[in-house]
């Protein structure tokens, strides 16, 4: 990940680019599921989405045409012949696909013409999308596997030789894995994925995936291979979730399908099958959750070439699916985004060097180097450093539980050969780390740059920026990014380290700091696919998702497993894509049915709480009601999108009982307090919308005052920082919330940052004993904050997606300013502000095809107005409900603080 700071001199003048670009429109950002030009579509209604590009004030579309074909040309001359969906009277930049029935393994191409307000028809480049399997039916290649059982350590290579004799045209492999895999053809490894496929809960989904192979492929001779790993399926490692019992657990298998499409037009298919050969690999050892062991004595130089002599070799056998529903993985993948080079290294004597990353990540470490043959080489990867400079992995082993020392935790194991220098990587494991720690059994040659790092996490595109000018809070907003980055790989995760689960109340914590920063809808759809195979019918779901089974009786409840609601209504809120809440309504309603069935007088106790608080704990039954309520109002509002009117009248009742008994049981209206008016007992009922109106007022000013009490400092866990900035910001206490969030000593976020953090801690006191992970993105809420509370930058519940943007920005009086935006579907939406004496100059852009509701802050006014392009006076007028309307288009705005 690349973190783009905007130097602040250049905050507030007018982008080059706006004002050098003309008013002349284009089209851009054409996507299918998201994704550009995909491959191995499954849907048979895939959403074709795009971007309309028009510096015009006031830009809009007006009308849409859609033309697919299965020839570009036909596209390129105006032709649909597979779906033209003729002109559409629509300002909606996101579709489904509805013209002829889509074939498997069929590549597609297709554009949008936009005309927009000016009557101009603008039309986009030519895009495409290939369909994959579409159905289980359409596989050809069989399951296979070695031989062996699951307490075989060495990972398996198989291979398979054909001949091919005419010239291909275009090749496709598609591959699903009972484990992880890495694939070759020729010598050469296919793609950058690593990781692949995504963690599934293994017996009842599995994802496959696509490779385009027509470069790899030559005529004669070649040579399939696949390395394949334990990843979550095979666990050999033991913790305390028990993943080495699961219930799916089995040696690794795959199963492969290699479509060929020559010249000629004639078509063959290469499968996995009996015809295939397997022998152990060099890879000894490999587990998701502790490292991965290679022994280099052991490599077979060729194996994946033509010709290679693997008459010593093994046949296969077959194995049965994992699970008959295989489906295709369409999300952006893992890679090595980043590498890292260490910024220093110590020698501690003559086998033992460590080195330091300078930044914490979650990932892997690259070592270059030649030795004695049966060198033993071990890097052990931690967050810390013991005093006397060896690495400390006291604060992440606490879960692991090994039955020997054969498998030390983040620690791989490299076995030189004496052939010269090589480069040891693993491939089925990543780790959180900071430092690496070299060992060996023998004097090896080393230096600073033998060893270097490569970060590691789901792919997703950067959607955010931001800029103030606090450099603490700068450097909390990068480290919050960090920490969301390194626990996202095809789920979220709670931390890369010490336990790599997916903890669902980490991950609805941090759901809005994702998405204001990364564009990451496909990883939640993915995950949220794991939610509805892990659902009880009862309606309950683990705290962990994906899960081997464990985690049904112990840390769920409303507090955390509402993931189910609450991700899917701010993906709809962000993205505007009703979809995922679509295909969980049915789940959501089962998990609020469950709740109300075990919690009848409208308040609950099930859950786990305000976890890892500073001080004050706060009544599970307070902050598990509040999200009960989020949840059932969720339900409503789903329920009046999808024209369910009797279910939205039944869940409506339903929030309305909760909320009522809620205040019945916590709120002294003598005096305005929840319970004993701590911060999270004062701020949640507010943030969730539990407090009555009337009394939202006073409530805050008890919350302010209760902060200030705690001198600016947080007392909250996990629930608490999540509503803590965002009660008070929103109810007119932005300076007290700027307060906290600034805030440099014990306990906040920037004593993190002052104490060297570069990602979030597990817990506020960075000596505490236990729960102390340096790597976790539990209270990672900060990040979201930064884009509402300062930039004020909103969905719009009435318009989502940004359709409408609501801006409610706050000029905090000690900041000198910010400069915020964040990439919708619609475009760039940016809200910068900087103090200029008395009056405070704002800058807004809201880009073509959207509005937004300006609402500006108590105490002041808007001086002048214009146009940030031409310099053109704008008059902003109030609406009825207090705020100025916003065209699309840039604005420059000077408002005067009243006394």
């Amino acid at each position: 990940m690349k973190i783009r700071v905007v130097a602040f001199f250049i905050l507030f003048s007018i982008s080059n680019y706006l004002i050098a670009q003309t008013h002349r429109a284009s089209v851009s950002n054409l996507r299918c599921e998201y994704l550009h030009n995909p491959l191995g579509v499954d849907s048979a209604q895939p959403r074709l989405s795009w971007m309309l590009n028009d510096a015009e004030s006031g830009a809009k579309q007006v009308a849409f045409e859609l033309l697919v074909s299965t020839d570009s040309l036909n596209i390129v001359n105006g032709e649909g012949d597979v779906w033209d969906s003729g002109k559409t009277t629509s300002d909606k930049i996101l579709t489904r696909y509805a013209g002829e029935k889509l074939r498997p393994f069929t590549r597609y191409f297709w554009s949008v013409s936009v005309w927009n307000n000016r009557n101009e028809k603008v039309s986009s480049p030519v895009a495409s999308f290939e369909t994959g399997m579409m159905g289980m039916e359409n596989w050809t290649g069989s399951w296979i596997s070695d031989d062996k059982d699951i307490h075989e350590k060495a990972a398996p290579y198989f291979r398979k030789e054909f001949k091919l004799e005419k010239k291909v045209s275009h090749a496709r492999i598609y591959i699903a894995a009972a484990g992880l895999y890495e694939l070759s053809i020729n010598e050469e490894e296919v793609g950058d994925h690593v990781l692949d496929p995504g963690y599934t809960r293994f017996d009842r989904r599995n994802l496959y995936v696509t490779h385009d192979v027509t470069k790899e492929l030559k005529n004669g001779e070649n040579a399939l291979g696949i390395l394949l790993g334990n990843g979550w399926y095979n666990h050999q490692s033991t913790a305390v979730w028990y993943f080495h019992k699961a219930p799916w657990r089995n040696r690794p298998a795959f199963c492969l399908d290699l479509h060929i499409t020559y010249e000629d037009g004639s078509k063959e298919i290469i499968t996995s099958g009996k015809d295939w050969k397997t022998s152990l690999s060099p890879v000894v050892f490999n587990s998701i959750y502790t490292a991965e062991h290679y022994d280099a004595r052991l490599e077979q130089p060729g194996w994946c070439s033509p010709g290679f002599d693997d008459s010593k070799w093994n046949g296969v056998i077959y194995r049965a699916a994992p699970s008959q529903n295989i489906v295709s993985q369409m999300m952006h993948p893992i890679r090595h985004v980043e590498k890292i080079v260490p910024q220093r290294m110590s020698q501690l004597n003559d086998t033992t060097f460590v080195f330091d990353l300078g930044r914490n990540i979650a990932g892997v470490s690259a070592i270059t180097l030649a030795g004695e043959e049966g060198t033993i080489v071990r890097l052990k990867h931690g967050e810390r450093l013991y005093d006397n400079g060896h690495v400390d992995l006291s604060n992440i082993d606490v879960h692991y539980r090994p039955v020997d020392d054969s498998d030390p935790f983040q620690t791989d194991i490299y076995i030189l050969n004496g052939k010269g220098e090589k480069t040891f990587m693993p491939r089925f494991n990543y780790k959180g780390f900071q430092y690496v720690e070299v060992t060996s059994n023998k004097p090896i040659n080393i230096s600073k740059e033998s060893l270097v790092a490569y970060f590691m996490h789901s792919d997703v595109p950067e959607s955010g920026e931001l800029a103030t000018t606090n450099p603490t809070l700068n450097k909390i907003w990068e480290a919050t990014n960090n920490s969301y980055l390194s626990n996202l790989f095809a789920y979220p995760t709670d931390c890369p380290q010490r336990e790599k689960n997916g903890w669902t109340g980490d991950a609805h914590i941090a759901i809005e700091t994702g998405l204001y920063g990364f564009d990451g809808i496909t990883v939640y759809e993915k995950w949220l696919a794991d939610h509805r195979d892990e659902q009880q019918p009862n309606g309950v779901l683990p705290s962990i998702i994906p899960t081997d089974g464990w985690g049904y009786e112990w840390g769920n409840g409303p507090d955390w497993t509402s993931t189910i609601a609450l991700i899917p209504w701010n993906i709809y809120l962000f993205y505007g894509d009703a979809s995922l809440l679509e295909s969980c309504y049915e789940n959501i309603k089962r998990y609020v049915d469950h709740i109300t069935q075990i919690s009848p007088l409208g308040t609950t106790t099930w859950g786990l709480g305000d976890w890892v608080p500073v001080k004050s704990k706060s009544p599970v039954e307070l902050t598990s009601t509040c999200y009960y309520y989020a949840d059932a109002v969720i339900l409503s509002e789903a329920a009046k999108l999808f024209n369910k009117p009797a279910d939205a009248n039944k869940y409506s009742a339903l929030a309305a009982k909760i909320k009522q008994a809620f205040n019945n049981k916590f709120y002294y209206p003598e005096t305005g307090i929840y319970a004993s008016g701590t911060q999270t007992e004062l701020s949640a009922p507010l943030y969730w919308g539990l407090v009555p109106e009337q009394e939202k007022e006073r409530v805050a000013e008890n919350l302010a005052i209760r902060v200030e009490a705690d001198q600016f400092h947080l007392d909250v866990g996990l629930l608490g920082q999540k509503s803590i900035l965002n009660a008070l910001s929103e109810n007119g206490y932005a300076e007290v919330a700027y307060k906290i969030a600034a805030q440099e000593s014990y306990p906040s976020w920037g004593w993190w940052i002052v104490n060297g953090a570069t990602t979030l801690l597990e817990n506020w006191d960075i000596h505490a004993q236990n729960d102390i992970s340096m790597n976790h993105i539990m209270f990672g809420e900060i990040g979201a904050w930064l884009y509402k509370g300062l930039g004020g930058i909103y969905p719009d519940p009435n318009n989502p997606g940004f359709k409408n943007v609501i801006l409610k920005p706050s000029f905090i009086s000690t900041l000198e300013g910010v400069d915020i935006s964040h990439q919708s579907l619609y475009g760039e939406i940016k809200s910068a502000w900087k103090h200029k004496g008395k009056s405070v100059v704002y800058s807004v852009i809201i880009p073509a095809n959207s509005t937004a509701s300006l609402y500006i802050p108590d105490g002041y006014e808007i001086q002048k107005s214009s146009d940030a392009v031409t310099g053109k006076k704008i008059n902003l007028l109030l609406g009825n409900d207090g705020s100025c309307k916003l065209q699309a288009g840039s604005y420059l705005i000077e408002l005067f603080e009243k006394k």
